[in-house]
Formats: structure tokens, sequence, C-alpha cells
């Protein structure tokens, strides 16, 4: 198997899947279960705001949650079923 970087789209599948339980999930939490850095994190929850598939929730101070959105999960559900139609649901194995 070759040593293959995740696409954008997985890592925004991945997001969307440790925010996708109902409860959503803190920043520290999507990072580590991503599999992400710091810079990466920061980059990533941004543009996931600003496209409005999860939404920023303040559950105490300074506890945040990130929750998905009706969006976010209809795009996760579309990911997953394109990568169920291609072979990839266990990642690229080329």
């Amino acid at each position: 198997m070759l040593n293959v970087r995740r696409s954008n789209i997985e890592i925004i599948a991945d997001m969307l899947r440790v925010g996708n339980n109902g409860n959503g999930a803190g920043k520290t939490e999507i990072m580590y279960s991503a599999n992400m850095s710091y810079a990466q994190i920061q980059k990533y929850l941004a543009f996931l705001m600003d496209q409005d598939l999860i939404n920023k929730i303040q559950v105490g101070n300074p506890s945040i949650k990130y929750h998905v959105t009706d969006k976010g999960n209809k795009l996760l559900k579309n990911i997953e079923d394109i990568m169920e139609m291609l072979g990839l649901e266990e990642g690229i194995d080329f």
C-alpha cells in the first residue's frame, strides 16, 4: 500500500463524523479523533463554519462544542455514499 495523504474531502468527512454524535464535539476531541494538527483544525473549522456545515455552540465558560448542521449531515452522507460506490471505504489501496 502506498503512503497516501488524506484529501481535503476525507479530512472534512472525518471531522463531520466526530461532531455528528448528537452532543457535538470540542476542538481537542475533533483534532485528536481526526488526526489533525492545531493549524489544520483552525483552518478547517473556519471553513466548515463559513459553509454552514457546523455550528459553534457555547456550552459553558470557556467550553465550546461544534455541532454538525443538517447541511453538514447531508454532505457527510454524500461523501460516504461516493466512497462506498468507488470501493474506498477502507482507504485507497493501489
